[in-house]
C-alpha cells in the first residue's frame, strides 16, 4: 500500500475536499435503543436457549409465543426487519429455529420453519434471504391459496461457515435439505434440494457451478448441477 494511501475507519472519512467528516453524534441513540431491545427480548423472552453476545434490531419481527421454539447461540446478530417466523405452535418442545454460533442474519431476510431449520456456526446472510422448510398449500383451484394452509415440508439444515447471498431462497418441499459445510449461494439464486461441501450454487434453480475437492486440493467446475445429500457434482 501506498504510503499516502488513508486508512478508513467506523468514526471518520476524508471528504474530497480534505476536510474530515465525523458520525453523526446523534447515531449513537438508536444503537442504545437496540440495545436496551436486546437486553429486554434476553431477558423477558422464553426462548428455548440463548447465548452470550446476541444482539437485535428494534424493527425485527420475532413473536414471544414463538420464542421457546427458538434456540440461539452465542454472538448471533440479527440485522434490521429480520423475520423469524414459526406459523404454528408445535407439539413438541423441541426447537424449531436453530441459529448456532456467530450467525448473522442480514436486513430483511425471513426464516419461516414449521419443521425445523437449523443454521450452522458462523454461518453469514446477505440482505433479504429467505428460507422456509414448508410452502403454502395449492392443490384445490376452488379455494384461494392462502385459505389451504401450508404443505408438509421437510427441514433444513446449513452446515457451518455457509455465506447466503443477497436475495438468495432457499426452500424446502420434502425430506432434509442439506447445504454443506462453506458453501456459497449466489445472489438470487432458488435452491431446492441438498448441495455437498465447499460448493459453489448460482441461479435459479440452484446448480453447483464450482466445487473445491479437498483429496485433490483444488477447484472444479460442475458438470451435474443439485444432487440430493452430499454427492459430487
Amino acid at each position: 500500500m501506498s504510503k499516502d494511501a488513508i486508512t478508513l475507519d467506523e468514526r471518520t472519512v476524508m471528504t474530497t475536499a480534505g476536510r474530515t467528516a465525523f458520525d453523526d453524534p446523534l447515531s449513537i441513540v438508536p444503537r442504545i435503543v437496540n440495545r436496551l431491545y436486546t437486553e429486554w427480548m434476553v431477558w423477558t423472552y422464553p426462548f428455548h436457549s440463548i447465548g452470550k453476545n446476541f444482539r437485535a434490531e428494534i424493527s425485527c419481527d420475532l413473536r414471544r409465543a414463538i420464542a421457546p421454539f427458538i434456540r440461539i447461540g452465542d454472538g448471533v446478530t440479527l440485522d434490521r426487519d429480520v423475520w423469524l417466523n414459526i406459523p404454528f405452535i408445535p407439539k413438541s418442545s423441541d426447537a424449531v429455529i436453530v441459529l448456532d454460533d456467530g450467525c448473522r442474519i442480514g436486513r430483511r431476510s425471513m426464516i419461516a420453519a414449521q419443521n425445523s431449520i437449523h443454521v450452522g456456526r458462523n454461518t453469514i446472510f446477505g440482505p433479504t434471504v429467505l428460507l422456509m422448510d414448508h410452502n403454502h398449500e395449492f392443490e384445490n383451484i376452488n379455494i384461494p391459496i392462502g385459505d389451504q394452509g401450508t404443505t408438509a415440508g421437510g427441514t433444513i439444515r446449513i452446515e457451518e461457515g455457509c455465506w447466503i447471498g443477497s436475495g438468495a431462497a432457499v426452500v424446502s418441499n420434502s425430506g432434509e435439505l442439506v447445504i454443506g459445510r462453506n458453501s456459497v449461494i449466489g445472489a438470487n439464486s432458488v435452491l431446492t434440494r441438498s448441495v455437498p461441501p465447499y460448493s459453489i450454487v448460482s441461479g435459479n434453480p440452484g446448480r453447483v457451478v464450482k466445487q473445491y475437492d479437498p483429496a485433490k486440493g483444488q477447484w472444479a467446475l460442475g458438470t451435474r448441477g443439485v444432487t440430493g445429500g452430499h454427492e459430487g457434482t
